[in-house]
């Protein structure tokens, strides 16, 4: 039985100090495995100056690799609090031991979930932690109840306007000014996207040096905060701090932007293929799907695209790309996706690195590749659903299924990035929606379709991102 030793001291100091605690935790553990039986030491993983808050630990993740790659059978810890010191990470972590078969063994407690009484142990204490868990967050909605209802405030970071002394909320003066004149310009001049340039030609700006976005200033508008009360669950509460507006100017503005709203729209139907799921290179935010009715020739016409959310929020000096037209977007991925399932050599050498070079980014403890070797004929059957769906007449279907397998699609004038869900089974892929992060994942990117040239062989440096081309808005790069 392969064991692996995890030990972990939570300061610098702790971890500097010559005979420290890991060194001690090793020491007794290597005890105990010596007077076992048919278990050896695999590896000794240390993580040195790390929190048990959170999973965030080098040593951790290595180990976690190795778990998942078959090479340990038991874990053991000195203490259960050495592994996490949180119950939510605990039970993720034991979810994935059992995964894999792993067991876990804490020497000072007697905690070992290879037998049947140590598993009913992690089930009492798990459930126990739910109770704990759930019997804080009780406390804490009724500890912000009542504070609500003496007039104070309990919603986190303070509103643009203020800052917090003392637990209270008191004025920042530049803010303040910034706050009053937005609701004073907005009685002269009801305009948000008006009040926006007026601020942003002013330079007068938020706290991280940008202009204040135009959902910002309807959220400073609807602010009941800045006439002096606090709001929490629909009820109104008398606030303790001072007010940076008269409670008469918040009400006109409110009766004006009552006035101003207008009725409902009804839905359009559109056709794009991947909303939600397009990704602005350039500014990192998210390519809203919308539309454009354009006359020509005496009838309208309606023209669909995918813009960056940033460009509706703030301007578009904020970003180059702006917007994109989604039949072409559309088009051209599940065109190229077609062209990469077709061409067997290609995914050869995908598969071949992604199954070879496993060294990839991690979202928190969650590795992000598979369990099992991935297979290239589960790639090709996923590349042809998404393909076929795309082909589909009902968009609710079509986006249902492509969902499925792709998790984000990043956008550039240069290239495009469509990040595939892997699953082992193509049958549960097929299932109910799930969640991406415990889906395996990797990049593919698309080359112009009316480039000759075959996808290139992925070099290691980029193990498992491959990169084969470009749109066809730009000439095609290779890497």
């Amino acid at each position: 039985m392969k064991a692996a030793i995890y030990t972990r001291v939570s300061t610098d100091v702790q971890a500097e100090v010559e005979f420290n605690s890991c060194e001690t935790q090793e020491s007794k553990i290597r005890s105990f495995i010596s007077s076992q039986e048919k278990m050896e030491v695999y590896k000794v993983y240390s993580d040195q100056g790390y929190t048990g808050a959170n999973l965030d630990r080098p040593a951790l993740k290595e180990m976690l690799a190795d778990i998942q790659h078959g090479k340990i059978d038991i874990v053991i810890a000195y203490k259960i609090d050495r592994l996490t010191r949180s119950p939510k990470d605990f039970y993720q972590l034991i979810e994935i031991f059992d995964k894999f078969s792993v067991s876990f063994l804490s020497i000072t407690e007697r905690f070992d979930t290879s037998t049947p009484s140590g598993r009913l142990l992690r089930n009492i204490m798990l459930t126990f932690a739910q109770f704990e868990r759930e019997l804080i967050s009780e406390r804490i909605r009724d500890k912000i109840a009542e504070r609500a209802k003496k007039g104070m405030w309990s919603s986190g970071k303070p509103p643009f306007g203020y800052k917090k002394e003392d637990k209270k909320l008191a004025i920042e003066p530049r803010e303040a000014g910034i706050v009053k004149l937005i609701f004073e310009d907005f009685i002269a001049y009801p305009s948000i996207a008006a009040l926006y340039y007026k601020l942003k030609e002013a330079k007068m700006f938020n706290r991280s040096g940008v202009p204040l976005s135009k959902t910002a200033l309807d959220f400073i508008l609807k602010g009941i905060v800045y006439a002096g009360m606090v709001k929490h669950k629909g009820t109104v509460y008398q606030g303790i701090h001072t007010p940076i507006i008269s409670t008469e100017l918040f009400d006109e503005v409110q009766l004006l932007k009552k006035d101003k709203v207008r009725p409902k729209k009804s839905m359009s139907y559109n056709y794009c293929l991947f909303p939600g799921l397009v990704r602005c290179k350039e500014c990192g935010s998210v390519m809203c799907a919308t539309f454009s009715n354009k006359l020509k020739g005496g009838e309208r016409t309606r023209y669909f695209y995918y813009r960056c959310s940033v460009v509706e929020k703030r301007d578009r000096s904020f970003c180059s790309i702006r917007h994109v037209s989604a039949d072409r977007l559309d088009d051209f991925i599940a065109n190229n996706l077609d062209i990469i399932r077709k061409n067997k050599q290609y995914l050869d050498s995908l598969v071949y690195v992604l199954n070879h070079n496993n060294t990839g980014n991690r979202a928190g403890f969650e590795l992000e590749l598979p369990s099992m070797p991935i297979m290239v004929e589960n790639v090709q059957n996923i590349l042809e659903t998404i393909v076929e769906a795309s082909k589909l007449k009902g968009k609710t279907e079509k986006r249902a299924i492509i969902k499925r397998h792709i998790e984000k699609v990043i956008y550039s004038k240069e290239t495009i990035e469509v990040i595939l869900l892997y699953s082992d089974s193509v049958a549960a892929a097929s299932g109910p929606l799930r969640d991406p992060a415990a889906e395996g994942q990797f990049p593919v990117s698309l080359k112009d379709a009316a480039t000759s040239r075959p996808p290139l062989a992925p070099r290691s440096r980029r193990p498992n991102a491959i990169v084969c081309g470009s749109n066809q808005m730009a000439r095609p790069v290779f890497y």
